[in-house]
């Protein structure tokens, strides 16, 4: 069977007679069976990346926050600016403006995020114990997931290459997403 192996960006076929780690078989027999892989890979890796955010910010001194709210809370604090629901919505890419918004009361309920108004739109910003929150939070993540992804070998420009790919596999995924609504 021939793969496709991607290595800093640059892609380069190869033999191999390894069996493929997917999850669905069936998805694999098409002319992409490397892409059943990476899924597969995805799958793994969402569910690990939400645990480790619950679990730090758990540790952190903030328990029973969903990875959603972990993340709203995240890119309010972005750049220490005020966002709006729209901007949070719009950069986590959440399709339901209902589960946002239950995420913003729930965060605010905690003392984590406060908000406002800005003429009609409604303003939402990180408090002092949010922001507390979240540099114990960095402080977990440096030392128990920064030091070990060092170890790995991965560089800092082969963990950018990565994101890249991802995000540009996330518009392929959305673009197909929006055809086979059409369908």
């Amino acid at each position: 069977m021939r793969i496709c192996e991607y290595s800093l960006g640059k892609s380069k076929e190869r033999k191999s007679s390894r069996e493929l780690i997917v999850s669905s078989a069936h998805l694999a027999v098409g002319s992409s069976p490397a892409l059943s892989e990476l899924e597969y890979g995805l799958i793994l890796f969402s569910h690990a990346f939400n645990r480790w955010m619950v679990r730090c910010m758990a540790a952190a001194g903030v328990p029973s926050l969903s990875p959603i709210e972990i993340l709203i809370i995240h890119s309010v604090r972005h750049r220490g600016r005020p966002k709006t629901l729209s901007d949070l919505c719009l950069v986590l890419d959440i399709e339901d403006t209902h589960v946002a918004n239950y995420a913003v009361k729930k965060l605010e309920a905690a003392g984590l995020v406060k908000t406002g108004k800005a003429g009609k739109e409604k303003m939402i910003q990180v408090t002092d114990k949010g922001l507390e929150a979240l540099t114990r939070y960095s402080e977990i993540r440096e030392r128990l997931l920064v030091e070990a992804t060092k170890v790995s070998g991965l560089s800092q420009d082969d963990l950018s290459d990565m994101a890249s790919h991802l995000r540009a596999l996330s518009g392929y995924y959305e673009q197909a997403a929006r055809s086979a609504a059409t369908l």
